[in-house]
């Protein structure tokens, strides 16, 4: 299991919520919950080693959002912590597919299933992922959560 993630292959990461992070009735506003799953991503590619300026740098890829679907359930305040599960689920040949959570303590406020995909800098399109990601990525892979 690569360093940093859990024993279930869950990365988290914790957030406070600030002043700037609430709309005018003092709860997040929906798109910065956006924000945090993709602060998440970026600290569990970090934790696997995969920096994505060195990715971008030396490979010529990015790994980026495809699609998006959010399931918002219940509201984040002012001065709440937090935290952000990111789950590989599957691993394909040139994407990844992503369950994210948002939860205050025990009860979840945010479920988002992702389509991350490798795009190739250079052509602008879809590339394949590499094989030393691919083996990385599946090694953290867990199963959907209920």
């Amino acid at each position: 299991m690569p360093e940093g993630l859990s024993g279930a292959a869950v990365h988290q990461l914790s957030v406070r919520v600030y002043y700037e992070d609430t709309d005018a009735a003092g709860l997040v506003y929906y798109a910065n919950y956006l924000r945090y799953a993709e602060r998440a991503r970026t600290e569990m590619l970090r934790e696997l080693g995969i920096g994505s300026s060195d990715l971008m740098a030396n490979e010529g890829l990015a790994l980026v959002v495809r699609r998006c679907t959010a399931d918002y359930k219940k509201p984040a305040r002012l001065d709440d912590v937090l935290n952000v599960e990111t789950r590989i689920l599957h691993v394909g040949g040139a994407s990844l597919d992503l369950e994210q959570t948002v939860c205050r303590g025990d009860d979840v406020l945010v479920r988002m299933e992702l389509k991350i995909g490798c795009f190739d800098l250079s052509t602008g399109g879809a590339a394949r992922l590499p094989k030393h990601l691919r083996a990385t990525f599946s090694q953290t892979q867990t199963d959907r959560m209920p």
